[in-house]
């Protein structure tokens, strides 16, 4: 259900080229400025400058919050160990860039990306890769990694531009039972169909908004939480998020996503526990009516055992959007299984029904279900997920809104040797916007990587999506191949 068109008096293509963090303060009170010149491969005059809000965020967390004590546990001569610097040179074959049913466009790209990947966090002696579980021990962690690419078309050089990948993980615990955290995510690309940047979200899922044509579009989430623990399964936390999503197009539809979310968690023994979710959502779109959403979520669990347990949650859901348009709700009673049947294989179920109640027209609903494993061991790493009823997708290219899906996600990865791994993805989507479009988007790929020696490694991927809709306009299919040479220190 798509919000109607209307005015918007706050210029958010303006607010992102300016401020990097709306709100976050400098000691002075000043925000931090975040407008830096950019190389962009295409010297095209009417190309805007990236946001630098990670940058920004990065020096800002390392000056103002991290307590100057924790740097003196580590020695200077130890800091190169917590430095990664790289430089990936790719090469891509792509047979139809803009993912059209006619007229289609194939192009080679060729992106040059150095890198820095920053981390407290042990690395792999077999890899020389950070390893990505803390320990309980640790106190304070920083986890970064950021690259810039200059993208480079062969035919369609109007498409050359700069683009940007940052990830920042951070967290410090002064006492056992206290951690405050920091998450945030930027993205910088001109790709048809976005990554999912949620942090569940499976390697290689995409969100179903898509632009029409390559534009470059920039994102960035900020994420900072804090965690409460007061007793040994009770917790209780506040998590807010700050969420920018910009496009560099006249017909775009910048917005602006704000949420507080607290959660409890309590346990009355070891068997019987209740939690309780609340998010309370902000929305501002440049042409399309504001939302302002509630979720709450209330759960009760009863644990078996320490492998298993079974839980009943009821999910309550109102959409408010400024008129014209229309309000809905949306209610989720549901029940599910957890087990882990090894200390590396996790699976979970959850079975349930859904009704949505708009303020204008007829109320609609369906089953709901989710099925999860997940594989971790030390050679081999498989996900499978399988979804079904419905998901909300605001804040994108498209903000299609309320949708009745279906999904099946899978990867797998393995090391045959200790330098080469080869891996398989597979997924399959059924998306009903309304009565009148559907789509049916199908997709897999291959791909393995090799390491020559211990700071050059290759990786090649090979990759076709395709969509069958019941609108013409909307059908593609793609090929793709992508072969990267990285070289480290």
């Amino acid at each position: 259900m798509k919000p109607n068109n209307q005015t918007n008096q706050t210029n958010q293509k303006d607010q992102i080229n300016q401020t990097g963090i709306p709100g976050f303060q400098g000691p002075s009170g000043q925000g931090f400025q975040c407008s830096i010149n950019s190389i962009n491969p295409s010297n095209s005059s009417n190309s805007s400058n990236p946001s630098n809000s990670f940058l920004y965020f990065l020096i800002s967390f390392l000056i103002l919050i991290i307590p100057s004590f924790v740097w003196a546990e580590f020695e200077i001569k130890d800091l190169l160990s917590y430095l990664k610097p790289y430089i990936t040179l790719e090469e891509e074959y792509n047979s139809n860039i803009n993912l059209t049913a006619r007229n289609r466009k194939d192009d080679f790209i060729t992106t040059v990306s150095p890198g820095l990947k920053i981390s407290t966090l042990p690395r792999s002696p077999v890899t020389g890769e950070f390893q990505r579980t803390p320990t309980a021990e640790e106190k304070f962690g920083l986890d970064m990694d950021f690259r810039a690419g200059l993208v480079y078309y062969g035919k369609e050089e109007d498409y050359n531009y700069t683009s940007l990948n940052g990830t920042l993980s951070a967290w410090y615990s002064p006492t056992r039972y206290l951690t405050f955290r920091l998450r945030d995510y930027l993205i910088r690309s001109n790709e048809i169909r976005e990554t999912d940047y949620s942090p569940v979200a499976i390697e290689g899922q995409t969100l179903i908004s898509r632009t029409v044509r390559r534009v470059v579009y920039i994102r960035n989430v900020f994420e900072p939480s804090i965690q409460y623990q007061f007793g040994r399964y009770n917790l209780f936390s506040i998590n807010y998020k700050n969420n920018i999503y910009n496009i560099q197009s006249r017909t775009g539809r910048d917005s602006v996503e704000n949420s507080i979310n607290p959660k409890i968690a309590y346990w009355f023994d070891i068997r019987n526990g209740l939690s309780f979710d609340y998010t309370f959502t902000s929305g501002d779109f440049e042409r399309s009516a504001d939302l302002t959403g509630h979720s709450i979520t209330g759960r009760y669990t009863y644990r078996f055992n320490p492998r298993t347990s079974v839980f009943g949650e009821y999910n309550y859901l109102n959409r408010d959007f400024d008129s014209p348009s229309i309000d809905y709700e949306v209610h989720r009673p549901s029940a599910g299984i957890e087990h882990a049947f090894s200390p590396t294989l996790n699976g979970r179920a959850q079975l349930g029904y859904f009704r949505q109640k708009p303020d204008r027209g007829s109320s609609t609903g369906g089953l709901y279900y989710e099925i999860f494993l997940s594989q971790r061991e030390q050679k081999t790493i498989y996900t499978v997920s399988f979804q079904g009823g419905f998901t909300e997708e605001y804040f994108t290219a498209e903000n299609p809104g309320f949708m009745k899906t279906h999904r099946l996600l899978g990867t797998v990865s393995h090391r045959f040797l200790k330098n080469m791994t080869l891996g398989a993805r597979g997924s399959f989507e059924r998306v009903k916007y309304s009565a009148l479009e559907k789509d049916r988007i199908w997709g897999v790929s291959l791909n393995g990587s090799y390491e020559i020696f211990r700071w050059l490694g290759l990786s090649l991927e090979l990759s076709h999506r395709e969509n069958n809709s019941n609108i013409s306009e909307r059908d593609y299919s793609e090929y793709r191949g992508i072969f990267r040479i990285t070289a480290s220190y």
